[in-house]
C-alpha cells in the first residue's frame, strides 16, 4: 500500500523519529497526569462532583492558556525550539513531584490547582512547539502522512498513558500521588529524549540572537497583531480553524456528558465508573488510529476540506444515532467514532495550517490554534453545565451538538466547492 510504503519512508528519518519520541514520552506523561486529575477531582468518593464543578476545573486548567498562548507563540518563534522543549519538560517533571506532595499533605483545594495549572501551562510551549517544527524533519510531500502520524502518535502515547494511569489507580488503592509521580518520570524522559537533537536544527529561522525575555514580551503584541493578519490573509488557514474550533466545541461537550454518565448513571461506585471511562478513553483512541491511518488516503483523494466535511457530516448523522440510547454499549462506538472524525479534521487542519503560514509565522499560528482548541473545550464545558441534568442525560445536548456538526459540514461544502479542496 502506498500510505505503508511512505510511512517506511517517514521512519526512516532520524530527525523526524527523535521528534517523535520526545512527543510520545511528553505526551504519554500528560495522559498519566490528567487522569490523576481527574480521579483526584471527580471520582474521588467523597466529592459529588456536578458538572458546574467540572466545567469550573477545565476552567481553571484551561482558560489561562487563552492568555499564555499567543504569548507563547511569540517566544517560540524567537526562542530555539529544542531548548524550549527540554526546559519545558524538565519543568513540568518538577511540577508534577510538587502536585503529588501536594495530594499527600492533602493541600487546600485552591493550591492543588495552581500547581496544575503550572503543570498544564508549560503544555501550551511544548504542544505548539511540536507542531510548528514538524515541517523543518519532514519534507512537503510527506507533511500530511507526518501529520497523521506525529500528532496521532502523541494522541494515542496519551491514551496509552490514561490507560496506564487507570491500571495504576485501580491496583494501589488510594494512589492518585503515585500516579502523578509516574507523569513526572515520564515527563523526565520526554526532556532527555530532546538532547537527541541538534541544538539548530527546529528553528526559528528567522537570526535575531539572544532576546531578553522583558524584549520578547514587549514586542509581543505587535507581534501576535502581525500574526493573526497573516493567518487572516491566508483564508484556507482561516476556515479551517473555524471549522475545527466548532468540532472541538461538539467534542468537548460530549466529554462532559460521558463523565457525568460513568459517574452517576452507569454505575453504582467510583471506581467501575473509572473504569468505565477508561474503556471510553481507550476507545476513542482506537478511533484517533483509525484517523491516522484513513486520513492520508480520504485527503488525497477528496481534498483536506472535503475530508473534513465527511467527517463533521459523519458526526453529524451518527452521534443522534448513538448517543440518544444513553447506554454504556452504543455511547463505546460513539466514543470510537467521534474519535476517528475529530482525530481526521485535526489532521487537515494542522496540514493546512502547515502549508498555508510561513515558517517565520507557525509558531503565532499553532499558538492561536492551542487557544481556540481550549477556549472551545471550556466553553462547551459551561454550555453542558447549564444543560445536563445530575445524571448526566440530555437529549437536547445530543441533538444540538448533532446540529453543530451539521452546520460545520454544510460551512466547509461551501468552501470546497469551486475547486478550494486543499
Amino acid at each position: 500500500m502506498p500510505v505503508v510504503r511512505d510511512l517506511r519512508v517517514l521512519l526512516r528519518l532520524r530527525n523526524f523519529r527523535r521528534l517523535l519520541a520526545v512527543r510520545i514520552l511528553s505526551q504519554s506523561a500528560d495522559g498519566v497526569y490528567q487522569v490523576a486529575l481527574a480521579a483526584h477531582v471527580v471520582f474521588a468518593p467523597e466529592k459529588q462532583a456536578s458538572a458546574g464543578a467540572i466545567a469550573s476545573a477545565m476552567a481553571v486548567l484551561l482558560l489561562p492558556y487563552s492568555l499564555i498562548g499567543p504569548f507563547a507563540g511569540v517566544l517560540l518563534d524567537r526562542w530555539p525550539r529544542r531548548q524550549v522543549f527540554l526546559y519545558g519538560n524538565l519543568l513540568r517533571s518538577a511540577l508534577a513531584c510538587c502536585t503529588a506532595l501536594l495530594i499527600l499533605g492533602a493541600a487546600p483545594v485552591w493550591l492543588f490547582y495552581a500547581s496544575a495549572l503550572c503543570v498544564t501551562a508549560v503544555n501550551r510551549f511544548v504542544l505548539a512547539g511540536l507542531s510548528a517544527v514538524l515541517p523543518r524533519v519532514v519534507d512537503r510531500k510527506h507533511l500530511v502522512l507526518a501529520n497523521s502520524l506525529s500528532p496521532t502518535a502523541g494522541t494515542l502515547a496519551a491514551t496509552a498513558g490514561g490507560g496506564l494511569a487507570f491500571v495504576v489507580r485501580l491496583l494501589l488503592a488510594d494512589s492518585d500521588a503515585v500516579v502523578v509521580l509516574l507523569g513526572a518520570a515520564l515527563y523526565l524522559a520526554s526532556a532527555l529524549a530532546t538532547l537527541s537533537l541538534a541544538s539548530g536544527l527546529l528553528g526559528p529561522d528567522r537570526d535575531v540572537g539572544r532576546v531578553p525575555l522583558r524584549a520578547a514580551l514587549a514586542t509581543a503584541a505587535d507581534g501576535l497583531l502581525d500574526g493573526l493578519r497573516h493567518l487572516a490573509e491566508h483564508r484556507s488557514a482561516s476556515r479551517a480553524l473555524t471549522a475545527m474550533t466548532v468540532i472541538r466545541f461538539c467534542y468537548g461537550a460530549l466529554t462532559v456528558m460521558v463523565l457525568m454518565l460513568c459517574r452517576y448513571a452507569w454505575t453504582d461506585n467510583e471506581d467501575d465508573g473509572l473504569a468505565l471511562l477508561g474503556m471510553a478513553v481507550v476507545v476513542s483512541g482506537a478511533g484517533f488510529f483509525a484517523a491516522a491511518v484513513l486520513t492520508p488516503w480520504a485527503a488525497a483523494r477528496l481534498g483536506r476540506f472535503r475530508w473534513m466535511v465527511v467527517c463533521a457530516g459523519a458526526a453529524a448523522v451518527l452521534e443522534p444515532a448513538l448517543g440518544l440510547w444513553f447506554a454504556p454499549a452504543p455511547m463505546l462506538v460513539a466514543a470510537f467514532v467521534l474519535g476517528l472524525v475529530t482525530q481526521g479534521a485535526k489532521i487537515a487542519t494542522d496540514t493546512v495550517v502547515q502549508t498555508a503560514v510561513d515558517d517565520v509565522y507557525r509558531g503565532r499560528a499553532f499558538s492561536f490554534y492551542d487557544v481556540l482548541y481550549n477556549v472551545a473545550f471550556v466553553a462547551a464545558a459551561a454550555a453542558a453545565a447549564l444543560i445536563l441534568p445530575p445524571d448526566g442525560r440530555s437529549a437536547a445536548l445530543v441533538i444540538g451538538v448533532a446540529v453543530l456538526y451539521a452546520a460545520t459540514a454544510l460551512y466547509l461544502a461551501h468552501w470546497s466547492r469551486g475547486g478550494d479542496v486543499l
